[in-house]
């Protein structure tokens, strides 16, 4: 089987000019691949310890959230864009790298000093997992790390999660 890198494709000036979109859909269309990158991801966050949800940001991250949260035998905390989600939510207003954003989550969704893995497919700037994190912590969650299938080492997202542990089976650097 080709490293996972390989299937990841690159698509110049989306979503805007200068952006470099790393494609995962190459990835998720093929079953060997997908599997190998849902166990990288489910080994890569076992030394964390106990785990209690994974909470994943629409929608890409939801591709793997399940997955994971299924082999792991935990619960899926969605991150939705507002007025997805039909019950009590609480949310937070946050910046990316090009434009401004809402994630909201049900008030119930995670339990105080319940421990979470936030996942998602790409760490770029660290503006989403970084208000995934705050939100998940306002009701009391114990976040113990953040992992995605890729990392943008260039676009320094770490730097927003210093204190937490960070994994990604798939690195860009460089470009």
């Amino acid at each position: 089987m080709k490293p996972l890198i390989e299937y990841i494709r690159t698509i110049p000036d989306v979503p805007k000019p200068g952006i470099l979109f790393r494609d995962i859909m190459p990835l998720i269309q093929d079953g060997d691949a997908y599997r190998q990158a849902v166990d990288s991801l489910t080994e890569g966050i076992k030394p964390w310890g106990a785990i209690d949800k994974i909470a994943a940001p629409e929608a890409r991250g939801f591709i793997f959230a399940g997955a994971l949260a299924y082999q792991l035998g935990i619960g899926v905390v969605p991150l939705r864009k507002p007025g997805k989600l039909p019950f009590d939510t609480i949310s937070i207003d946050y910046d990316l790298e090009y434009g401004s954003n809402t994630i909201e989550m049900h008030k119930d969704a995670v339990l105080p000093g319940e421990r979470v893995v936030i996942l998602d497919d790409l760490l770029a700037t660290g503006g989403t997992v970084a208000a995934c994190r705050k939100l998940l912590e306002s009701i009391g969650a114990n976040v113990v790390g953040a992992a995605f299938l890729i990392e943008l080492v260039d676009l320094k997202g770490r730097d927003k999660l210093v204190d937490l542990p960070v994994f990604a089976p798939i690195v860009f650097e460089g470009e």
